[in-house]
């Protein structure tokens, strides 16, 4: 039972943590174009040649 001392503000401390870059990730307009990218590689202008 000792043990639940240090894992509880551990896993805390990982969610607070999760739940920042989560949050960053939305500041940084991570997520505002979900469906650019599947529209995009539908198309015939997908380029799938190595770029050199």
């Amino acid at each position: 039972m000792n043990v639940l001392v240090y894992l509880i503000p551990v896993s805390l401390i990982l969610g607070g943590i999760g739940l920042a870059a989560f949050f960053w990730a939305i500041r940084g307009s991570q997520f505002e174009d979900p469906d650019g990218d599947s529209h995009r590689i539908l198309t015939d202008d997908y380029d799938n040649k190595p770029k050199r």
